[in-house]
């Protein structure tokens, strides 16, 4: 369907459907195919692993089954066992916290033996959760609260991107997500451009969900950027899903029959409220999204016209025959 015309000045909000029906999935496969990573000859791996340090998620989580100490201790040995797999692998750790996110472990820095890669980990951890808490001091959150997820995933693309610029061989690399914090809608436009960069890069987003809920961001990363979306059943065997499912490099990944989600939720959030919607109003000038209709539009600033809904159609009229 075409839009209206509109000059500089003006736009046109159109009320549209945000959600995907499960029987026009397969038909939007020629727009939204997932990219297929590129491949190298040899099998090096950048990871660069996300670790969802959000203090709210994990004081909820102590009475569960998997508190933050064994989930350290599960990602520890995850860590050492994909340097064990090649001697030129590199692993990135940062950490995702409620205010901010930062580098927390490089092993291109740090020292070979395992015992120094833990306690390197472990020390930087530690400064980095005392930071994040006192920068929420003067925060009041209400349940748990949504960690800096697009912030993390942009400086994982920053440091892929200069390790792309240091030469023409380098180490395929790849993103992590082990994440359990709920979505944050005010961050939708914000991850949504990092996840179109890593398609862009051809950068797969793997996730990997520690909550109780689905994670709408991380379903859409993974789909888009052909990576692996896995909710672990019993979070005391998380060592095993992730040497079983993560480990493995791009090219050993064509040989291997990884799990695949069932479905993804391709919901969007309103520029105006943050909100999750199913249905709503998108601008044609800048295609912003809002839960209800406005007289202009908050992001590009275009007035939006009255809607012509009695209008008749030109495509119901009849067409004259030209008179011999």
């Amino acid at each position: 369907m075409s839009c209206p015309p509109f000059d500089n000045n003006s736009g046109v909000l159109e009320w549209a459907n945000l959600r995907w029906p499960q029987h026009r999935c397969e038909n939007q496969k020629a727009s939204m195919t997932p990219v297929q990573p590129k491949l190298s000859i040899d099998d090096v791996s950048l990871l660069m692993v996300l670790i969802d340090a959000n203090p709210f998620f994990w004081s909820a989580a102590n009475t569960t089954s998997l508190p933050f100490s064994k989930f350290l201790s599960h990602v520890v040995a995850f860590l050492n066992s994909v340097l064990l797999l090649n001697q030129l692998n590199q692993v990135v750790v940062i950490a995702t916290g409620f205010n901010t996110c930062d580098y927390v472990y490089d092993s291109a820095a740090a020292g070979a033996l395992p015992n120094q890669r833990a306690e390197s980990l472990l020390q930087k951890l530690v400064e980095f959760v005392v930071k994040d808490e006192q920068l929420g001091k003067e925060d009041s959150v209400d349940g748990i609260g949504s960690s800096l997820l697009s912030g993390s995933l942009s400086m994982a693309l920053c440091y892929i991107q200069r390790v792309f610029r240091s030469g023409p061989h380098h180490p395929q690399p790849r993103i992590l997500c082990l994440h359990g914090s709920p979505d944050g809608p005010e961050q939708y436009v914000a991850i949504m451009n990092a996840i179109f960069s890593a398609q862009r890069s051809m950068v797969p987003i793997d996730s990997c969900l520690l909550g109780a809920q689905h994670s709408a961001f991380l379903q859409q990363a993974s789909y888009i950027t052909g990576g692996v979306y896995l909710k672990p059943q019993q979070l005391d065997g998380l060592f095993q899903y992730l040497s079983t499912v993560f480990a493995s490099d791009l090219y050993s990944r064509n040989f291997l029959q990884l799990p695949k989600p069932v479905g993804v939720d391709f919901r969007a959030s309103c520029f105006c409220h943050k909100n999750t919607i199913d249905m709503g109003y998108i601008c044609s000038v800048c295609l912003s999204i809002f839960c209800k209709h406005h007289k202009n539009c908050s992001t590009c600033g275009s007035v939006f016209g009255q809607a012509q809904t009695n209008a008749p159609s030109t495509s119901n009229q009849k067409r004259k025959t030209p008179e011999t």
